[in-house]
């Protein structure tokens, strides 16, 4: 049996407010953080709502400096991963008798899309000014192995350290991945999850042109409604979700707070089609069994579902369907949501900021 692995700290940064507290407390009071969108506006773009992180203050993070250098992914990334980390005090003191070997703190912490704005922004720069005008850290910005290379950096962790790429996938994968290199031993301490920042007029466009997202835009707070027949489609939600997990002798030994125990994880593929899922969500329900199996639980044992409920048609049939399939009877007993109808849909920031 491999060994146990918790969340000691969670940091978020979302539409409903920047820091776990904020986002809870909207939460539990049902608010919606989707309204018309502040950043552009275009009026050959449909859509003009989303998720938009609008309490944001980059600079009770980074020095002005620094800030102008990093991509708001980045930045949402890095808060949140400042924020995970100041709860998973006791302080983690790498150089301290019950700290860890900076060798063995690895961080996994992956974006759908990476810097699109910074993207967005020096296409525009080079076709107006000229190509010799990009910033010198118009790349740097825009990869989106950046967030995890900067937190590493910050908090001296020497350990495996990268960033997946899986769309909606991405930083469930994140934590998924960390928890297994903690169980096979391979480190002892890691800050996983995701970050994303695609509401921008690229962002919005390339979603509005595949005729994913919700045309509500005479009701924007109530556009995303995943599981509801009147469903037409996601809305985009943008920020960060990071978990601190580690492995649980250690950090019973240093008098951390557990908040959660991870005890299972899978993953897979249903090699079915671009953007929409199998028929009757096969491969989710593969997925889930998988899980099940991982965790040592049966279908009986588990009493709430954060679904994936993007409120697009297809997805949420299917998921429907792939619950009912796994559990059965018990199916009628769970307690399933989405917190995406007020998020929005994070992307590649989806997965952590559930889990958190």
């Amino acid at each position: 049996m491999g060994r146990r692995v918790v969340i000691t700290g969670t940091g978020l940064v979302t539409a409903l407010g920047t820091g776990v507290e904020k986002t809870w407390s909207a939460l539990l009071a049902g608010t919606s953080g989707i309204s018309r969108i502040t950043r552009f506006t275009d009026p050959k773009l449909t859509v003009n709502f989303a998720g938009e992180v609008k309490d944001f203050d980059a600079e009770k993070f980074f020095e002005k400096k620094e800030a102008r250098r990093l991509d708001p992914y980045c930045q949402f990334a890095l808060a949140a991963a400042d924020m995970a980390m100041a709860e998973a005090q006791p302080p983690v003191g790498l150089d301290t008798p019950n700290g860890y070997d900076p060798e063995r703190f690895g961080v996994i912490v992956g974006s759908g899309i990476g810097g699109l704005m910074a993207f967005e922004e020096s296409a525009h720069v080079g076709t107006t000014k000229g190509w010799d005008r990009l910033s010198p850290f118009f790349i740097l910005k825009m990869i989106s192995n950046m967030a995890p290379g900067r937190i590493s950096m910050k908090y001296q962790a020497k350990g495996p350290n990268w960033g997946p790429v899986s769309a909606c996938s991405t930083s469930g994968h994140a934590i998924g991945e960390a928890y297994l290199k903690i169980v096979s031993g391979e480190i002892d301490l890691a800050v996983a999850g995701g970050a994303e920042a695609a509401v921008c007029v690229t962002g919005i466009a390339g979603f509005e042109a595949m005729r994913a997202l919700s045309t509500n835009v005479a009701n924007p707070a109530g556009a995303s409604r995943p599981f509801d027949k009147d469903r037409d489609g996601f809305v985009m939600g943008e920020g960060a979700g990071i978990v601190v997990l580690e492995e649980y002798e250690a950090a019973k030994k240093r008098g951390a707070k557990i908040i959660a125990e991870l005890i299972g994880y899978a993953a897979n593929s249903d090699a079915y089609h671009e953007t929409q899922p199998a028929p009757d969500g096969e491969g989710a329900v593969r997925c889930m069994k998988l899980a099940l199996k991982s965790a040592k639980l049966n279908p009986e044992d588990v009493g709430y579902i954060n679904a994936h409920g993007t409120s697009t048609p297809f997805n949420d049939a299917n998921e429907t369907k792939a619950i009912k399939t796994v559990f059965g009877a018990h199916a009628k007993k769970l307690m399933v949501s989405s917190t995406k109808s007020m998020t929005g849909h994070m992307l590649g920031a989806a997965g952590s900021v559930e889990c958190a």
